[in-house]
């Protein structure tokens, strides 16, 4: 198969798999099970497009096996931490927000929306196979330097998720706002680990001697995962949900934390000013 017939069989399986994701929210009641479809078929789709020669080599390089081992790695940590905290919570408040929105016209209107969905999930996609594809010989800079930057990603995105999940447990903070540890320093910090990673790929793919143009496709990555998670569905409508849930607390602890960018708490004079 040439390249562009496996990438379009990549991206009619991952719409397929946001399908069978919209039937699964729809049976169970929890839309979780989206969130970790989408992670799980992105990791899957990445190390498929990784490892899948192109051109006139028969087997994977060095560089494919580190990329697909890359992206496998944020993908099973990613979907299985979401599949744990569906199997265990109810529905994910921004997709309760649009089944509210929406009403009855709420299946229809997902089923679109995943597939827009799987449309970005391809660009991810593309990201990952641009950096897999390299093909400069033997590992460069760039290289360790993205596997530094994606296991970073991975464990601080990870603390992110076990110190909200912490306090969540504890009963003396029900009805309170997160701020310990990495939440002390940015409102979304497993927001901002999860753009993170993806600047990982970019550092693989990217060849500044210009032998290897289609490198700067990994760009899509961390640009698109920023765009998505900074203005779409990622702050703008959990932190709607968290002003309705947690009112005054929450204004309070915006006023004070910067929402992606980790930094110190805001001082006294400059509370006028939210970070952002």
């Amino acid at each position: 198969m040439t390249p562009l017939a496996i990438l379009a069989v990549l991206a009619v399986a991952l719409s397929l798999a946001m399908t069978g994701a919209w039937a699964i929210a729809l049976r169970s009641g929890k839309s979780g099970w989206v969130d970790a479809t989408w992670s799980l078929a992105v990791g899957a789709a990445g190390v498929a497009a990784s490892l899948i020669p192109f051109g006139a080599l028969s087997q994977p390089t060095t560089r494919q096996m580190i990329v697909a081992g890359l992206a496998a790695l944020w993908s099973l940590r990613l979907g299985l931490h979401i599949v744990a905290r569906t199997r265990k919570g109810g529905d994910d408040p921004r997709y309760a927000q649009l089944r509210k929105d929406w009403a009855g016209d709420f299946p229809r209107r997902l089923f679109w929306f995943l597939q827009i969905q799987a449309a970005c999930a391809f660009l991810l996609v593309l990201a990952i196979a641009a950096a897999a594809h390299n093909p400069a010989p033997g590992l460069r800079l760039g290289d360790w330097l993205g596997m530094a930057i994606l296991i970073v990603a991975v464990g601080g995105e990870a603390l992110a998720d076990r110190q909200l999940t912490g306090f969540r447990a504890d009963p003396a903070n029900k009805g309170r706002v997160c701020d310990v540890g990495l939440w002390g320093y940015s409102r979304h910090p497993n927001y901002f680990f999860e753009w993170l990673g993806w600047l990982a790929y970019t550092a693989i793919a990217i060849d500044l001697s210009g032998v290897y143009p289609w490198g700067w496709v990994a760009l899509c990555g961390p640009a698109f995962m920023y765009w998505l998670l900074v203005h779409v569905s990622g702050i703008p409508p959990l932190e709607a949900h968290m002003l309705q849930s947690r009112g005054e607390a929450f204004r309070a602890y915006q006023r004070r934390i910067n929402a992606f960018w980790p930094g110190p708490p805001l001082q006294p004079s400059s509370l006028e000013s939210p970070g952002s």
